[in-house]
C-alpha cells in the first residue's frame, strides 16, 4: 500500500479532496491509501456479470464496476471508511444522488447488491470474507456475493437481522440462487469462466 497523503482527513474532508490524478483511495485511520489497478481475471468476471445482469433486465446505469465508492462503518481499527466493490447494483434513486460524485454516502439508501472477487493472497481473502462482509452488513446492503476463483465457488449472502447468512455456496454447474435477483439463470461455472 502506498500512502498518498500525510494529513489525517475526516470523511467529509476526503469527499472534497482532489489531487489531479485518477487514483482511487481508501480512507484508513484518516489517511489516504492508494488502491492498485484491478487484475484482468477480476475485471473479466465482473464484466461478464454486468452483461448477465443487463440481460436479466437490471438497468445498465444502476450497475457499476470498480469505480463506485461506498461509505461503510468503521467496525475495528484499520478498517477503511470507504470501499470500492468490484460490482455494485445501485437503487434507481442513486443515479441522481451520485450525479456529482459516484459515492454512496452513509446518508443514502444502501445499494441492492455488492460483489467482490477475491484476490489471491491471505490479506485479500481476509478482507473480502471478513472485514468487507461485516462492513457491508453494517451498512445494510441486502445481498453480498463473494466470487472466489481460487476455490472455484460463488457464495451468495443475504442480510438477515443485521448479519449475512449464507443462501448458498455454489460450484460448477450449480445454479446460483439470488434473493435480490430471482430471475437470474446462472451457474457458478458461468460466473467463474464467463460462459454464456
Amino acid at each position: 500500500m502506498i500512502q498518498a497523503h500525510k494529513q489525517k482527513l475526516t470523511f467529509e474532508e476526503y469527499l472534497t479532496y482532489e489531487d489531479d490524478t485518477d487514483n482511487r483511495y481508501e480512507l484508513i485511520d484518516g489517511e489516504l491509501v492508494t488502491l492498485p489497478p484491478e487484475s484482468e481475471p477480476n475485471t473479466a468476471i465482473v464484466s461478464y456479470l454486468f452483461l448477465v445482469l443487463v440481460n436479466a433486465g437490471i438497468p445498465w446505469r444502476c450497475i457499476k464496476l470498480h469505480l463506485c465508492e461506498i461509505q461503510v462503518p468503521i467496525l475495528r481499527e484499520g478498517d477503511a471508511a470507504n470501499r470500492y466493490p468490484d460490482l455494485v447494483v445501485l437503487q434507481p434513486e442513486h443515479i441522481l444522488l451520485t450525479a456529482s460524485r459516484l459515492t454512496v454516502t452513509g446518508t443514502m439508501p444502501p445499494p441492492r447488491l455488492v460483489v467482490e472477487v477475491v484476490s489471491p493472497g491471505r490479506i485479500g481473502r481476509e478482507r473480502d470474507y471478513n472485514s468487507k462482509r461485516a462492513q457491508y452488513a453494517a451498512r445494510g446492503i441486502p445481498e453480498y456475493w463473494i466470487v472466489d476463483p481460487q476455490e472455484q465457488m460463488v457464495a451468495v449472502l443475504r442480510l438477515e437481522s443485521g448479519e449475512y447468512v449464507e443462501v448458498g455456496v455454489f460450484q460448477g454447474e450449480q445454479a446460483l440462487v439470488s434473493p435480490a435477483f430471482p430471475q437470474l439463470n446462472l451457474t457458478a461455472k458461468q460466473v467463474l469462466e464467463g460462459e454464456f
